[in-house]
């Protein structure tokens, strides 16, 4: 590669940096990607995608084993085996199907891609691997995030971050796994299904944080029912020859362990882009940013993960639009009223807008209303009882401000849940929309109700 020039160079390519990539070709600016790994980022390779294909795999194989004893369905099956070399060969061609449409659209808005690391010499020009530089009118700071460790347990042989877990080409044994966040949560429940001997440490008082207790409670039932055994207020403080050490409330313990997932957060991950060239400002390690994403510094934006704010590949797609669209002349803000999340545990959990706790701090009074799946009829024909929808509305007006649920494939209503919040909706909305029937969408709209005083299946 020569020096060049171009409008628009985005650094990173990930779910952020390749959409503002793919956006600013198709406004016909001049665009350069520069990617030191695989275009798709974490999410793509090492995250996201990968995750959720393990999930569904192991989600099938253990429904196989449940039905190799006595069930509730009747179903006679003889005991199940998983070739777990073949199922990672699977989950391997489920990322390269999606990296290689990623690259096909990327060519298609004639983007031209660079491979190497980019490093800044100013504001306007970075030189890509020992020599090579690009000068662009503006560019993007979209370099994602990386997983945080822990002294006592330095990433490496049996101690995983979560990419070393979703390549492991076999099924350990035993599998611990140092943090009870979603990322935990969601690789130790599949490797539980898969057949492993699962422990969870959290050094906090209770499991996924982020959420509350009601939220959480059908999760932490599940861990049981599956076998995990679960150590809060724990801290890990070593591990060797397939022992963890921890130590709890009630002194030190030891806990058989093959491997070990270390998932305690990420971090915005900058290294090597000489930021100190910019005198750009960070905060705990993210740039700041302006309601346009743009940094301190004329002509450079940044997005995603290495700004304050949710880790959410979503959230950063959505800023990648929008900082191409501002390179392009247009006039865009970032006004999203909803930002929804989803925890990929079983049951699921999603969340959009305030909780119930924020809204009365905020508003002084909210509404709320829950639809338990006990009543739920589709719930009830496909054995996911466990979970509710909740809605919080305003009280002055009954307008949605949050809704949360839990339950089994509630992932699919995040979308219901956004536009409700993005479009204003009002509990009188929701209830007056005609659902259909037996879905689990139906609880939606029962939250609604019972939140107006008039519930009909409750």
């Amino acid at each position: 590669m020569a020096d060049m020039t171009c409008d628009f160079l985005v650094i990173g390519g990930g779910p952020g940096g390749y959409v503002a990539a793919i956006r600013a070709g198709q406004l016909g600016l001049r665009t350069v990607l520069v990617e030191k790994e695989a275009v798709g980022g974490t999410c793509l390779n090492v995250g996201c995608i990968p995750s959720k294909a393990l999930i569904h795999a192991a989600e099938k194989f253990h429904d196989a084993v449940s039905f190799a004893v006595e069930n509730a369905l009747g179903i006679q099956n003889a005991a199940p085996s998983i070739d777990y070399a073949r199922t990672v060969g699977w989950k391997d061609g489920v990322v390269a199907t999606l990296t290689g449409g990623v690259r096909g659209l990327l060519k298609r808005a004639k983007v031209e891609v660079v491979s190497g690391t980019a490093q800044f010499i100013d504001g306007k020009t970075v030189q890509v691997g020992m020599g090579d530089r690009i000068t662009a009118k503006t560019i993007v700071i979209a370099t994602g995030s990386t997983p945080v460790d822990l002294p006592p347990l330095p990433f490496g042989g049996d101690v995983l971050s979560s990419t070393g877990a979703l390549a492991l080409t076999h099924v350990p044994p035993t599998f611990a796994v140092v943090g009870g966040g979603y990322i935990g949560l969601e690789i130790g429940t599949a490797f539980a299904k898969l057949g492993a001997r699962v422990t969870v440490v959290e050094a906090g008082p209770s499991l996924l944080p982020q959420y509350d207790a009601e939220l959480v409670k059908p999760v932490a039932k599940r861990l049981e029912a599956l076998g995990v055994t679960v150590h809060l207020n724990a801290r890990a403080t070593g591990h060797e020859a397939g022992r963890l050490w921890i130590e709890g409330p009630d002194g030190p313990a030891q806990i058989d362990a093959d491997k070990v997932l270390v998932a305690v957060g990420r971090k915005p991950y900058t290294d090597g882009l000489r930021l100190e060239r910019l005198s750009l400002p960070t905060q705990r390690g993210f740039i700041p940013v302006n309601d346009r994403c743009e940094t301190p510094m004329r002509g450079v934006f940044a997005i995603g993960d290495v700004i304050p704010g949710p880790m959410l590949a979503h959230r950063a797609m959505a800023e990648g639009e929008m900082v191409a669209e501002i390179a392009a002349g247009h006039t865009r803000v970032w006004d999203k009223q909803a930002m929804p999340a989803t925890c990929f545990t079983d049951p699921e959990i999603v969340t959009v807008g305030l909780s119930p706790q924020e809204a009365k701090d905020q508003f002084g009074a909210a509404k709320i209303g829950r639809f338990p799946f006990t009543a739920n009829g589709r719930a009830l024909a496909t054995e996911g009882t466990e979970g509710m929808v909740r809605v919080v509305a305003r009280a002055e007006d009954n307008r949605i401000v949050g809704i949360q649920a839990v339950g089994q494939g509630i992932s699919e209503l995040s979308s219901a849940f956004s536009i409700a919040l993005d479009m204003g909706a009002r509990l009188e909305d929701v209830a007056a929309i005609v659902q259909s029937h037996p879905t689990r969408s139906e609880g939606f709209a029962e939250a609604a109700m019972q939140a107006l005083g008039r519930a009909v299946h409750i």
